[in-house]
């Protein structure tokens, strides 16, 4: 079988079931009719870069680096949402001054947010300025902001 074929299965597999271990990961393609090692599934799940993460039901399954950044990134909008004190722009420098402490994690946030316009962010104990490719992309990233913080 293919490598390909073997890691869009192990995906569907993840997909729609918890998996928890590299042997139920074998048991499940088992079923599928695909017989692996435990060295070529450790292979797969590297390439595939699959991390653990904790389902609802508070297991530990494994998924892929995607689905597991949406839940940081709904973490991180909701502390953005309750640590943003203002928002404010200088040219195409936009200013966030947030309770002191949570500049950090806000300017995560907007990293997490993966919006093409933005250049950076630095950030210190309660302010992020966020580096805007364009003066004309400035109002398009302060509505996102606005968004989140509503």
């Amino acid at each position: 079988m293919k490598k390909y074929t073997r890691q869009s299965k192990i995906l569907e597999l993840i997909s729609k079931m918890e998996i928890e271990t590299q042997e139920d990961l074998a048991e499940g393609l088992k079923r599928m009719d695909i017989d692996v090692t435990q060295a070529t599934i450790s292979r797969d799940i590297k390439e595939l870069r699959l991390v653990k993460t904790m389902s609802k039901s508070g297991k530990h399954k494994y998924t892929t680096i995607g689905q597991s950044q949406e839940g940081i990134t709904d973490r991180l909008n909701k502390i953005f949402e309750n640590s943003v004190i203002s928002i404010d722009n200088a040219l195409n420098i936009i200013v966030i001054k947030t309770i002191p402490g949570a500049a950090q994690i806000c300017a995560s946030a907007v990293d997490y947010m993966g919006l093409e316009s933005i250049v950076g962010t630095l950030a210190g104990d309660d302010n992020v300025f966020v580096a805007i490719k364009t003066l004309e992309a400035v109002d398009e990233i302060l509505d996102e902001f606005r968004k989140i913080i509503r």
